[in-house]
């Protein structure tokens, strides 16, 4: 089905997740995104409150943190503190989380990872797979605006393998400052915009993470694309080069039927931007994360007079996106 190869209709979790994809130069950035398939036979996932090294420097949420050596041998179980307790929403496994952080090597300090310097938080899911499962079992139950420190053992790491300058014998130490968190009952949270067009679909403004409406109007489609805040965000604006995270339905402009959700498969999506069809990269590109955006889409710039799943030839399609995050 086109559709499907266009990734519209591909639920987020049958997709490559991590936030390295297939960029050498990315895999070379985000030193959390990979992992062991599983963890490695005979791995605890028992966790305790310790020892983690001392933060000395930067201690503040959001702050690059300096962090000293560790001091005599590593727990071999998971050691995880919470350094400040945020009082936001609790993280839950599965979720996406987007967070700052800084990784070092145990027994000598060496960061090896940061992403305060690259002034970019790392957005990614908390599933086995996606990212080691130090994070996936550390975080699970930590509430957002919260500094997190973690040792994290080989076995629950990269494995006796390693990966890079981090060896297989190597305890990592983390420190997590975790800003969101996001799953399929997120909603974009932004400032309501005017919907004062009555040629075009009015779409529903509630941000309980429940699908919103979409009305069509018993009108003529439009011919070009459409693309109005209906939900305006203060976030940064999108690029086309982005991947982002995204709530979205879609409608037939043509009676009005859901064809594609991913609030009815409770799911989100992680979606690059240029693989998309060309509505939704003209549509988004310049829009704000945090937004909710309705887009009429016309045949053109979506799936022209190819009939795909639930799309007949030659349709006029709805859509409303909550731009929950860049990735």
């Amino acid at each position: 089905m086109r559709r499907r190869s266009l990734l519209l209709a591909v639920p987020a979790g049958l997709i490559t997740l991590s936030a390295c994809g297939e960029d050498t130069a990315d895999k070379d950035k985000d030193q959390v995104a990979e992992s062991p398939s599983a963890p490695e036979p005979g791995a605890s996932a028992k966790v305790v409150d310790g020892p983690v090294p001392a933060i000395t420097a930067g201690t503040k949420f959001g702050e690059k943190p300096t962090v000293a050596k560790g001091e005599g041998k590593p727990s071999g179980d998971l050691a995880v503190k919470t350094v400040i307790a945020g009082s936001g929403t609790t993280v839950a496994e599965g979720d996406y989380v987007q967070a700052h952080y800084l990784g070092q090597i145990w027994d000598t300090a060496k960061v090896f990872d940061n992403s305060y310097d690259r002034k970019q938080p790392l957005v990614i899911q908390l599933q086995q797979g996606s990212v080691i499962d130090g994070w996936r079992i550390g975080l699970a139950g930590k509430k957002t605006n919260s500094r997190v420190e973690m040792a994290v053992p080989p076995s629950l790491g990269y494995g006796s393998e390693g990966r890079g300058d981090i060896k297989g014998t190597d305890t990592m130490v983390f420190v997590i400052d975790v800003q969101d968190t996001f799953n399929g009952k997120s909603s974009a949270k932004g400032k309501e915009a005017p919907q004062d067009d009555a040629a075009l679909p009015k779409v529903g403004t509630n941000t309980d993470g429940k699908a919103p409406s979409i009305t069509v109007p018993k009108a003529a489609a439009p011919k070009k694309l459409v693309a109005e805040y209906i939900l305006e965000g203060d976030g940064e604006e999108v690029k086309p080069e982005d991947k982002l995270l995204l709530q979205y339905k879609g409608v037939l402009w043509d009676g009005g039927k859901e064809f594609d959700s991913t609030y009815s498969r409770e799911q989100l999506a992680a979606f690059p931007l240029q693989q998309l069809i060309k509505g939704w990269q003209e549509g988004l590109a310049g829009k704000k994360v945090g937004s909710r955006v309705m887009l009429v889409v016309p045949p053109d710039l979506g799936y022209g007079d190819q009939a795909s799943e639930g799309i007949p030839a030659n349709s006029t399609l709805v859509f409303t996106l909550d731009i929950l995050a860049k990735m």
